[in-house]
């Protein structure tokens, strides 16, 4: 399989504190990579360097084998084909549904039979029907996380990153949410998903990262990082999760 996205050896510094000490993996086409880790470990900050939010200090990020971010380097977010999901879900407040999906195509001056096109290959996708015209504030928790998947998915990425996709929401949407984002995998979608939903990220990941103090700790497939994981540490974890 074609790998899309290589993190070699990436390091970042916030004043003299170390956040990632040399994250080392790849992310074939496809795939669905989980990554977990307590509070404060550096997976957020690991998906903005990825999407090109943050600039790193040390390493690469490669996306099919050309560098998007080293030292000194960082090509522009719009230019990465990859596209981010936020927990807070980032949505204009003063835009209907529809405007947020299309925002991102207008903003790349695509036509609008092409804007079209995709408007309504995502809505179908996230079952957004009869939603398009209502504004944020008019959406429960669960209907906002899907237009802000939606506009991620109309601007064609090659990987989606999800940043603890379900934490803003109420117990009763997370479901919900998770199960759209089972209906992504289900599509062949390549996501990086940082979560603290253990389900999920057993049932629907190839392969799950486990993440602390800026190390990357464990990798393997979640049949054996549930069952029987090498650290200490993950062991530990996962049982304080239960």
């Amino acid at each position: 399989m074609d790998k899309i996205l290589e993190i070699n050896d990436v390091r970042k510094f916030f004043g003299r504190k170390e956040i990632l000490r040399g994250i080392n993996f790849s992310v074939e086409e496809g795939e669905i990579i989980s990554v977990l880790g307590p509070s404060g470990c550096g997976k957020s900050t690991l998906l903005n360097i990825i999407a090109g939010i943050l600039p790193l200090d040390g390493g690469t990020v490669a996306i099919h084998g050309q560098q998007v971010s080293a030292a000194g380097k960082m090509v522009a977010i719009q230019d990465r084909s990859i596209n981010m999901v936020f927990q807070d879900f980032a949505l204009w407040p003063h835009m209907k549904a529809r405007e947020n999906i299309l925002y991102g195509l207008k903003v790349k001056k695509l036509g609008k039979e092409e804007m079209e096109s995709r408007l309504n290959e995502v809505v179908s996708l996230l079952h957004l029907e009869g939603l398009l015209e209502q504004y944020p504030s008019e959406l429960s928790g669960g209907q906002q996380q899907r237009v802000a998947i939606a506009r991620s998915l109309a601007m064609s990425p090659e990987v989606i990153l999800f940043d603890e996709p379900t934490s803003a929401l109420d117990p009763e949407l997370v479901n919900e949410v998770l199960g759209v984002m089972k209906d992504l995998a289900a599509e062949g979608y390549t996501m990086v998903v940082v979560t603290h939903e253990m389900d999920f990220a057993r049932q629907v990941s190839d392969e799950v990262v486990f993440l602390e103090k800026g190390l990357l700790i464990e990798k393997a497939p979640p049949e054996k990082f549930f069952t029987n994981p090498d650290s200490d540490r993950v062991r530990k974890f996962l049982q304080s999760s239960r």
